[in-house]
């Protein structure tokens, strides 16, 4: 337990503090209450990674106070599916934010990541793919994985995959990006021993439908050690990808 917990509780069992005011003071121990948001501060301990902030939906005043509230607590910033105009506020608030414009990203790290010794490949189909791919690159890199990326590798040039074979097979981990029919995984699961998280994207003409004939081509792949997670979701497969090389370094 906690020693400040631990703490709190001796002082509500001797009647030196109200179990109000210790539930006050319990809940600044895990979260920071902004109004607009109530920031996870502990999160980092309970899931190895700090809250990562979604941006869509949010003014670019409201990121920059919980990227405020995270740095109060010492924390590395990882915002996400961010926009020109989002980081243009969040620069002036905060002007060691890093912006990644393919990727959507801000960083802003106050402390190196736990080392991770494994490495995750990050492998798309087109150019059209490469935002989300760079999405799962970057946060895997937030996380302290090394990434390998192999982007433009489609099957409709199958020459492309193969020269790269010998990277990906020393990778702990893969995610693979397609969108169209969405068969690239299951191509490069067919040909590598490493666990892969397929990515489903958007990009395709009519019946891509907006993902999910790639979504539902990847979750049918014959192909055994496939984990699939939603369209256009790098942010999630980085963080996985991560995770599996965080568990071989332990």
């Amino acid at each position: 337990m906690n020693a400040n917990l631990t703490d709190l509780l001796k002082k509500i069992q001797a009647g030196k503090l109200s179990a109000d005011r210790a539930a006050g003071l319990i809940a600044g121990m895990y979260e920071r209450d902004l109004g607009f948001a109530r920031v996870d501060v502990d999160r980092h301990k309970r899931c190895g990674l700090p809250e990562v902030i979604y941006c869509p939906g949010k003014t670019g005043r409201q990121i920059a106070g919980i990227m405020a509230a995270m740095i109060e607590a010492n924390q590395n910033i990882l915002a996400t599916r961010v926009s020109a105009e989002q980081y243009k506020t969040v620069k002036r608030a905060h002007p060691k934010a890093s912006f990644n414009e393919l990727a959507r990203t801000i960083t802003l790290m106050l402390k190196r990541p736990p080392k991770i010794d494994g490495n995750v490949a990050i492998v798309c189909a087109g150019t059209s793919d490469i935002p989300v791919a760079e999405e799962a690159a970057v946060t895997a890199e937030f996380m302290g994985a090394r990434v390998e990326r192999v982007y433009d590798a489609g099957v409709a040039g199958l020459h492309r995959i193969f020269k790269h074979l010998p990277a990906l097979k020393q990778s702990s981990a893969l995610v693979v990006v397609a969108g169209m029919e969405g068969a690239l995984p299951s191509v490069v699961g067919g040909l590598i021993d490493r666990p892969i998280i397929a990515v489903p994207t958007s990009v395709g003409y009519g019946t891509n439908l907006q993902g999910f004939a790639p979504l539902l081509a990847m979750l049918n792949s014959c192909v055994p050690g496939i984990t699939v997670v939603n369209i256009d979701n790098g942010f999630s497969a980085g963080v996985a990808a991560a995770m599996i090389c965080k568990r071989g370094t332990e």
